[in-house]
C-alpha cells in the first residue's frame, strides 16, 4: 500500500498539468482550423495556470506536511505516483492526428483521466491545505470535457 503526503500529491498535479499543456500544445499543431487550434491554445494556457496554482500550493506546505508518512527509504511511494501521471494521464504516445475528431476525442479522454487522478489524490490533501482550490481545479477540468465535448458534437454536424 502506497501513502502520499501533501508535497508528493501537489508535485504530481503540476507533472500532471505541464504534461496536460505540452498534450495540448502538441494537438495545436496538428489542427488545421484556426478555431479549434484556439480552443486547444486556450486549454493549455489553462493548465499552466494549474500548474502555477500547485506550485503556489505547494510553496506553503509545511516541513510536517512534506514528512513521508511510512517508511520509503527508495522514495518508491514518489515513483509510485509519477508513473502514474506520465503513463495514464496526458501521456506521451501517439495521437491519432487523422483528424480534428481524433484530436478532441483524445483530448476529452485525457481530461477524464485527470480528473479520475485528482479525484484520488483528493483525499491526500488536508482541508487546510488546498482542497478547495483542487475541488475548483476538479470542477475546471469538467468544463475542459464540456468544451472538448461542445466541439465534438458540433464536428459531427
Amino acid at each position: 500500500m502506497y501513502d502520499f503526503n501533501a508535497d508528493d500529491v501537489f508535485e504530481m498535479a503540476e507533472q500532471l498539468e505541464r504534461n496536460g499543456g505540452k498534450f495540448y500544445r502538441s494537438a495545436m499543431e496538428k489542427v488545421d482550423d484556426e478555431e479549434n487550434k484556439n480552443l486547444l491554445r486556450m486549454l493549455a494556457e489553462m493548465e499552466d495556470t494549474h500548474e502555477k496554482t500547485f506550485i503556489a500550493m505547494r510553496a506553503e506546505l509545511t516541513a510536517a506536511d512534506k514528512a513521508s508518512t511510512v517508511f520509503d527509504p527508495a522514495d518508491e511511494s514518489f515513483l509510485y505516483l509519477r508513473a502514474l501521471v506520465d503513463t495514464r494521464v496526458f501521456f506521451e504516445k501517439e495521437i491519432d492526428v487523422s483528424s480534428t475528431h481524433e484530436i478532441l476525442k483524445s483530448a476529452i479522454q485525457a481530461e477524464k483521466d485527470a480528473i479520475v487522478f485528482f479525484l484520488g489524490m483528493k483525499e491526500a490533501v488536508p482541508t487546510d491545505k488546498g482542497k478547495g482550490q483542487l475541488e475548483a481545479i476538479i470542477r475546471e477540468e469538467m468544463e475542459h470535457i464540456r468544451l472538448l465535448g461542445g466541439r465534438l458534437a458540433n464536428l459531427k454536424k
